[in-house]
């Protein structure tokens, strides 16, 4: 495993932009997660977490049923995790009948594999 130190940190722009995305997990809420994994080249990290960023500012955080997104880059650099919530399956479907997203998502298809799923909340244990 990389050594943190020598990590450099992805900007959260979420945070420098303002926005105030709220995700909850929870057993009895009815949304849908998505989980999706990218594997990109390290020196192209920051730039698909940009990505990311802006296609979620501009286009997917004004669907209908978008709830929240979460970026997280990983310390090794070769993978980007977009954790989202949708209200159900069906509004996450309609993203791929999008021209809007369908331009973003070229962009990101050239520099990143991704590999995602829909999933539903099934435990949680806290301390």
């Amino acid at each position: 495993m990389e050594n943190r130190k020598s990590h450099r940190p992805v900007k959260n722009q979420y945070y420098e932009r303002g926005w105030e995305l709220v995700t909850t997990i929870s057993e009895n809420d009815d949304v849908v997660t998505l989980i999706n994994v990218f594997t990109v080249e390290p020196s192209d990290q920051q730039r698909l977490v940009d990505l990311l960023v802006t296609a979620t500012e501009e286009v997917m955080r004004h669907r209908p049923g978008f709830i929240s997104a979460n970026i997280h880059a990983s310390f090794d650099g070769k993978r980007v995790v977009n954790y989202a919530q949708w209200e159900s399956r069906e509004d996450f479907e309609a993203i791929f009948e999008d021209d809007d997203v369908e331009s973003h998502m070229t962009e990101i298809q050239a520099i990143a594999d991704a590999d995602y799923h829909l999933y539903e909340v099934n435990q949680i244990e806290s301390s």
